[in-house]
């Protein structure tokens, strides 16, 4: 959002320098600077012990298996508290492991998303309402599922991330 009158006094903005920032809204009477705000959501792609990966389906995104657990920051919440509580809300799942993967600003919707990667042990899900339908899917077939690759789709981007590190993690690893 962006500011054009003081959100405390109503007075309108004018356009002050702040130092490396550039020209921003500022308020004469209360004597401070309006940075534009934007929503931040959360992401996951989550993963099982049996390589899949949970795809939902929200008919209001979608009429597809297209989207991971996704939703938007409360006030207050880090970005791992909102994640966790995403996940818990719309499939029920515990998260056993939980790493940032990538962030994105997102211009359609004006949005800063933080992108996770989470495993869980559960396979068994509670929908809740806003959820039409989930799906266990091979991680191999994720790319024929989401949005096609693109810079602006931050799911490809947390499954590519995903991929980039298992494929690490099994060059590095030493059979015994």
């Amino acid at each position: 959002m962006e500011f054009k009158y003081c959100p405390l006094c109503g007075k309108k903005l004018l356009l002050k320098k702040a130092g490396d920032d550039g020209l921003i809204p500022f308020c004469e009477k209360c004597d401070r600077y309006w940075f534009d705000i934007f929503s931040t959501c959360v992401i996951a792609l989550i993963v099982n012990p049996d390589g899949e990966a949970l795809l939902l389906k929200q008919s209001y995104i979608s009429d597809k298996y297209s989207t991971f657990v996704a939703g938007y920051m409360q006030k207050g919440e880090s970005a791992e508290e909102a994640v966790l509580r995403e996940i818990k809300e719309e499939v029920g799942l515990n998260i056993s492991e939980l790493e940032i993967a990538s962030s994105l600003w997102f211009d359609l919707k004006q949005m800063l998303m933080i992108g996770f990667i989470a495993k869980t042990c559960e396979k068994d899900l509670i929908l809740s309402p806003e959820v039409d339908s989930a799906e266990w899917v091979p991680i191999h077939e994720i790319p024929q599922k989401i949005y096609p690759k693109h810079p602006d789709n931050i799911a490809y981007k947390i499954y590519e991330q995903y991929l980039n590190k298992t494929s690490n993690l099994t060059k590095h690893t030493v059979k015994v």
